[in-house]
């Protein structure tokens, strides 16, 4: 046992001595050691735009200059503004570990988050103590284009990064809700945190050597609202990617918009309950509404949606023609999508965690017919559909069911694979909160991570070698998919039709496979 403690202290020391200071074009940083699993370098806080503050307040992200300045990124820096809704959800009374997190933050506050401030365009990477040329994946945070952040405890992945020691993550901060995507007549770009996620791929890209990883191996990778952005960014930048290969996990491009608000009353109706009433003037509108505070704006915005007051207000991703459009299948058919591979998966029951469910009495859970009926049209046949428009368009495309239904991380057996709870098996974070997790759990999250790790490696070949085959719908049996922690397995291979058959009037659902 004396060897193994030698080249554990030999690492450690490397770290320390020559790792944990890293000199980029934008800055110096100083990370830490990971304190449960020291072999895991983090930095948790490195700016990739100027912030977004005062007279850049709703403006696209503006590069960082080059600087020989100093940082230390021990601690997570504030999220993006966002509120904290009084309603209870499933996420804020069972499963808070997938909100943004301080420590003492209140799940059910009312109030714009405390952990969240507009100096937020930062990301955080981790990466293997001694890193050289390795894969990297860019992960994008979920909320519905209205929470979400890098300091989430479900989502931290430094004991993956410590178990394989063979690739970098790194995961993002993007601006959220109005101050995200304000659609103000004023200006000329408004889906500007996806111009965040696109400044931030480009900072990694010109500065991952520096932490180890390799810049032209990097794989984008968002769950949720970050799903659907990685989505779009095929088509925005589908020239010039970036990334080679993508996972969308539960969400994607044709998922349709909930914002078509082109008169932009949304904001001005905003503006005028702050005081700046410009109806015909959007130049004053907008310089009035950047002397208010930000807290101000949260409050009114996340108080008007909790009050259920109609109409209601919506500040998300809208079709501008250029970086989010209308008629993606169309734009696929014309080749206006990267040809890059990609993963794109599901969760079995994956709208339980965001229909209304009984709060008196979560042990009843919801209406489970209304869930199933959910999962298909909000998520699981808008997944299929896209899958058959990449397929058409020449596009590999790997697919998989997350369907576990473990205790630690759904309490309630009818949460089962709930959207959002396949995130504990990617980032191996599922024993960290309500006991270790079964060893069906764990040889289940490490077959999920060592798959997507294998994509990371090789996008083309590098999950056929392992057996997965890329989906092709037009197979007699609606093509392959895997499934992932059902009926007691942690991987099985499945069929196209078992899984979404029902999308097509084939069989029924079965939520709990």
């Amino acid at each position: 046992m004396i060897l193994p403690a030698l080249l554990l202290l030999a690492a450690l020391t490397a770290a320390s001595n020559d790792h944990l200071t890293v000199h980029t074009r934008t800055g110096i940083f100083t990370g830490l050691l990971n304190p449960d699993f020291p072999l895991v370098r983090e930095f948790r806080s490195i700016p990739y735009a100027q912030p977004p503050v005062s007279s850049r307040r709703w403006l696209p992200p503006a590069p960082l200059p080059d600087s020989n300045a100093t940082h230390y990124a021990t601690n997570f820096p504030p999220a993006c503004p966002q509120y904290v809704s009084s309603k209870p959800t499933v996420f804020s009374n069972i499963v808070p570990e997938f909100f943004i997190w301080d420590g003492n933050e209140n799940t059910t506050a009312g109030l714009m988050a405390q952990s969240s401030a507009e100096d937020c365009l930062q990301l955080a990477i981790w990466a293997p103590a001694n890193a050289t040329n390795l894969p990297v994946l860019l992960f994008m945070t979920g909320g519905g284009f209205k929470t979400g952040g890098i300091n989430v405890p479900y989502q931290i992945p430094a004991s993956w990064v410590s178990r394989t020691q063979s690739h970098i993550v790194v995961t993002i901060n993007y601006r959220v809700n109005i101050m995200g995507f304000p659609n103000a007549a004023g200006l000329d770009d408004q889906n500007l945190g996806i111009l965040d996620q696109r400044a931030a791929l480009e900072w990694v890209h010109e500065n991952i050597p520096h932490f180890g990883g390799h810049p032209a191996a990097i794989t984008l990778w968002g769950q949720s609202a970050g799903s659907i952005s990685t989505d779009f960014h095929t088509y925005a930048w589908h020239d010039n990617l970036i990334a080679r290969a993508t996972f969308s996990q539960s969400g994607t491009a044709l998922k349709p918009l909930d914002n078509h608000d082109h008169a932009h009353t949304n904001f001005t109706f905003v503006a005028k309950h702050m005081g700046c009433d410009f109806p015909h003037n959007p130049a004053a509108e907008l310089d009035c509404m950047r002397q208010v505070s930000v807290n101000r704006i949260e409050n009114f915005v996340g108080q008007y949606a909790d009050s259920g007051t109609t109409p209601s207000l919506v500040f998300t991703p809208i079709a501008d023609g250029k970086i989010v459009f209308s008629d993606y299948p169309s734009r696929a058919e014309n080749g206006l999508i990267a040809n890059t591979p990609a993963i794109m998966s599901n969760c079995a029951n994956e709208a339980a965690a965001l229909y209304t469910y009984p709060s008196t009495n979560a042990t009843a859970g919801p209406w489970q017919p209304g869930v199933n009926a959910a999962t298909l049209k909000d998520w699981l046949c808008v997944t299929a559909n896209t899958s058959i428009v990449r397929c058409n368009a020449g596009r590999k495309t790997y697919r998989y069911q997350y369907a576990g239904n473990f205790t630690n991380v759904s309490p309630f057996h009818w949460m089962g694979a709930y959207h959002s709870s396949d995130l504990t098996m990617n980032f191996g974070t599922y024993p960290d909160f309500r006991g270790v997790g079964t060893l069906l759990e764990r040889t289940t999250s490490e077959a999920m991570q060592d798959y997507l790790l294998a994509f990371a490696r090789d996008p083309e070949r590098g999950l056929e070698g392992m057996g997965w085959q890329a989906f092709e719908p037009d197979a007699g049996d609606g093509g392959f998919m895997k499934r992932f922690g059902a009926d007691g397995r942690a991987e099985q291979n499945v069929t196209g039709v078992e899984v979404q058959g029902v999308c097509w009037g084939e069989g029924t659902y079965d939520p709990f496979p």
